[in-house]
């Protein structure tokens, strides 16, 4: 990284001559060794994209406060949401809240046009973020595990608090090492990336060492989840749709037209339900994180020059913007949720009934297992 030092310094002379600059050309001398070589070959943006950048950032940071802050504050303090299941979203909750507490720092930076608050800032904002990254990621498992077991084991399946609790200090205990070891540089450690506006941990620095910390992150923070997440959902959806296949069949013997009391033609069936939301579930945590994915394998074991400061943009962008999502897909569709908004702020005009709190998606089993089914 040191080496990146004479090219940067001769960037400010090409920029003295004809305005012309490369990243890198703003960072004092004393901040240059902690930049990969590898960005400050490139020209910078126009600052017209730094602003653009910042500017939407500052969007997502009030949409995301905003979401996230309500999910956590009612569910919190209502009690017909205080339950097992719920926890999780809680804590989804408060995964994507402090990631948006960093966004100020990229804020900052792009306004400033790179590097501004220097390698502390960085090391701060890539903290936050994997934290906040890994421990969604995780938290999304959970969630789909316990959706599983619930629907598919409605008598036995219910997650009862303390366990809920014992799995999400368990997140808690898989998500710290992964960024606390960078932090610390015991392995791999964190370093500017893109514009130099975001940091993340080091996927450039080609060593045997960081090679390694490339795999095992992208293996345990990646594909440990996205595999539970779509194994869950996808026996969900099978079981879903064998149940409702089942009771077609029943009421076709018994010559009528549905075995459920309530059913209502207006609502939609219940494997259509669960299948959106399987799949609108999968679909962020893919969009989200297959990005940053990608690029970590790309920079480690593949052809860096692929990996343009504008390329490397794309992953930070989308994993705050599915951050901010996530609340109003998680809980906002929460019939539950929607009517402790309406109580507590009728200016918002909902108008959610309490009988459209009862999911269409089960039969009669207990109350919260139907809240989760139509979460």
């Amino acid at each position: 990284t040191g080496v990146g030092a004479p090219s940067a310094l001769q960037s400010r002379v090409i920029g003295e001559a004809d305005g012309l600059h490369q990243l890198g050309w703003n960072v004092p001398p004393e901040e240059l060794i902690y930049i990969p070589e590898h960005w400050l070959s490139y020209m910078e943006p126009p600052a017209s994209m730094h602003f653009l950048l910042g500017l939407f950032y500052i969007a997502m940071y009030i949409m995301g406060m905003i979401g996230n802050g309500l999910v956590l504050w009612v569910f919190s303090s209502a009690q017909s949401l205080r339950t097992a299941s719920n926890m999780f979203v809680v804590n989804l909750a408060f995964c994507d809240f402090i990631m948006m507490v960093k966004i100020p720092i990229f804020i900052y930076n792009s306004f400033y046009r790179g590097f501004a608050l220097g390698h502390v800032g960085c090391q701060i904002f890539a903290f936050i973020g994997s934290l906040s990254g890994i421990g969604a990621g995780m938290t999304n498992a959970c969630i789909a595990y316990d959706r599983y077991t619930t629907i598919t084991r409605p008598l036995d399946g219910k997650l009862t608090r303390t366990k809920a609790f014992v799995l999400i200090l368990g997140i808690w205990i898989y998500t710290v090492p992964w960024a606390v070891m960078p932090l610390t540089e015991v392995w791999g450690k964190f370093v500017p990336e893109g514009y130099l506006t975001a940091c993340s941990f080091d996927y450039l620095t080609n060593t045997f060492d960081n090679h390694m910390f490339v795999g095992a992150i992208f293996f345990c923070s990646y594909c440990v989840p996205m595999s539970m997440i779509v194994c869950f959902y996808s026996k969900i959806v099978s079981t879903v749709f064998n149940h409702e296949k089942a009771l077609r069949e029943q009421a076709k013997k018994m010559n009528v037209d549905s075995l459920r009391s309530n059913q209502n033609q207006n609502n939609q069936s219940a494997e259509v339900r669960i299948a959106k939301a399987a799949i609108t579930i999968c679909f962020l945590f893919v969009a989200s994180w297959t990005p940053y994915a990608v690029l970590a394998l790309i920079g480690a074991f593949g052809d860096q020059s692929l990996l343009t400061p504008g390329v490397t943009m794309i992953p930070a962008v989308t994993c705050k913007f599915v951050a901010c999502l996530d609340p109003y897909v998680y809980a906002i569709s929460h019939p539950r949720y929607r009517l402790e908004l309406q109580k507590r702020m009728p200016w918002l005009a909902i108008k959610e009934s309490s009988e459209d709190t009862k999911s269409v998606a089960t039969t009669n089993t207990h109350n919260d297992q139907e809240t989760k089914v139509s979460a």
